[in-house]
């Protein structure tokens, strides 16, 4: 599953990036910031009805993600936090 699919407040683990047809140092842009194979990452808040950006914190950083960022990233469910 992606990133944009998880359930608040679980941890999952980034498993792989995916770069956009056409934008390939996205891919890069989100490994430089900590989306790496293996990282801890929970999505801590979205936005207003599901859309706009969603707070996610990767390791020990919190960012503010694009939906369409977060489907570059394919995760998988470790427990919950």
């Amino acid at each position: 599953m992606n990133l944009d699919q998880v359930e608040l407040h679980h941890l999952y683990r980034v498993t792989k990036v995916h770069a956009p047809q056409g934008g390939p140092h996205m891919k890069g842009q989100l490994e430089d910031i900590g989306f790496l194979p293996g990282e801890p990452v929970a999505v801590l808040r979205k936005g207003l009805l599901g859309k706009g950006p969603m707070m996610v914190r990767v390791g020990a950083s919190t960012f503010a993600l694009r939906p369409s960022e977060a489907r570059m990233i394919e995760v998988e469910a470790v427990r919950h936090v």
